[in-house]
C-alpha cells in the first residue's frame, strides 16, 4: 500500500526583515498583525523583504515531519 499524497502546508504569518512589519493570513489575504493592541505596520515606504529563508517546508506527510524526511 502506498503512502497518501503529502498535504500542502501554507504559512500563516510573516515578518519584514527591513522594517518589522508583521502580517498574518486571514480571510484569504495577508492582514497587518496586531500585537498587544498595536498594529505592526512597519514603514509605508519599505519594499518588504519577508523572512523567507528556506526552513519552511510546504509539504507534510501526516507524520508530523516534513515530507521526505527520515
Amino acid at each position: 500500500m502506498s503512502d497518501p499524497d503529502p498535504e500542502l502546508r501554507r504559512p500563516t504569518d510573516r515578518t519584514c526583515e527591513r522594517c518589522g512589519r508583521e502580517e498574518m493570513w486571514r480571510d484569504g489575504s495577508w492582514r497587518v498583525a496586531e500585537v498587544d493592541g498595536e498594529r505592526r505596520v512597519g514603514s509605508v515606504y519599505c519594499v518588504h523583504e519577508w523572512d523567507i529563508n528556506g526552513t519552511f517546508v510546504p509539504f507534510d506527510d501526516g507524520s508530523g515531519r516534513p515530507a521526505g524526511s527520515a
